[in-house]
């Protein structure tokens, strides 16, 4: 587990990010500090996942920019309405959302970002 991270045992993530490289090596660190984690490639999948599991999802992490209709502030936005339980992490490296534009309670990390600073956000926000 990365540097003392406050994982939450077997908590579950939804990862959406349209970029293969970028969503495999964040699922492969947030798995090796014991998180369960389902990808998405874009919004449309994450509803999909939503769905069915929803009532099990801790976190959900979004990049902004993302292909389809909806991106990833308004996913955030849908799920903090529907699930408002699900713990929100969005990620850009290219927007920088202005105050008031996500979800309240929800964080952002712009990209890149050191994998062990994303474990230790969706670990906090997994024990929110």
């Amino acid at each position: 587990m990365p540097n003392g991270s406050p994982a939450v045992a077997s908590a579950l993530v939804l990862i959406v990010e349209d970029e293969a490289l970028i969503r495999m090596t964040a699922a492969d660190a947030l798995t090796a500090a014991g998180f369960e984690v389902i990808e998405a490639e874009h919004a449309a999948e994450a509803l999909v996942h939503l769905g069915k599991h929803a009532r099990d999802i801790a976190v959900l992490c979004t990049d902004v920019h993302m292909p389809g209709e909806m991106d990833g502030i308004t996913l955030a936005h849908h799920a903090c309405l529907h699930w408002s339980w699900i713990g929100l992490l969005v990620v850009s490296g290219k927007a920088s959302p202005k105050v008031g534009e996500l979800p309240a309670l929800s964080r952002f990390l712009a990209k890149p970002y050191d994998v062990d600073v994303l474990v230790t956000h969706v670990g906090h926000l997994a024990r929110a």
